[in-house]
């Protein structure tokens, strides 16, 4: 995919990683789920915010977060995703460790014809992240393919 700014630069995976992390950390901190940064943000915006994914990554990821919230006009909900059952969650996954994991899906799903900014917004409208962001089962520690083959065949 190449760079909506720099047409001479090529979107890599890094960009992706960074993108899917700071969806995770904006939905954190607003309690919404991550399908609702993603719709909110909307496809051209996501492909601006992939495109600068390098520079936002040197920035503050707070400061990166309160950016989002401001110009995407992002609301406050009531889902709280770290709200879990401690007999059944040990392990509550990181915004950054489910950023790698959203990445690794978006790649392992992706056909030929889709790039980074499609496969977000494909794969984030799947009903697969309500099992994998429900942290009182292990869906989000399996390996990647176990995850990618769950999306495939339309759940686990």
């Amino acid at each position: 995919m190449i760079n909506k700014h720099f047409p001479d630069e090529e979107i890599d995976r890094d960009d992706l990683y960074f993108t899917c992390y700071m969806i995770e950390r904006v939905a954190r901190l607003l309690h919404q789920k991550n399908k609702y940064v993603v719709n909110s943000i909307g496809w051209e915006e996501l492909y601006h915010l992939i495109s600068c994914a390098k520079a936002f990554h040197c920035e503050n990821p707070k400061d990166v977060e309160q950016q989002w919230i401001k110009d995407y006009s992002l609301t406050e909900g009531d889902f709280d995703i770290t709200d879990v059952d401690p007999e059944l969650a040990e392990i509550i996954p990181s915004a950054l460790e489910m950023g790698d994991v959203y990445q690794r899906l978006i790649v392992d799903t992706m056909d030929s014809k889709e790039n980074y900014v499609d496969g977000i917004i494909r794969v984030y409208n799947n009903e697969i992240c309500d099992t994998i962001d429900n942290y009182n089962c292990s869906a989000f520690y399996e390996p990647s393919y176990v995850i990618a083959r769950a999306y495939q065949a339309g759940g686990f």
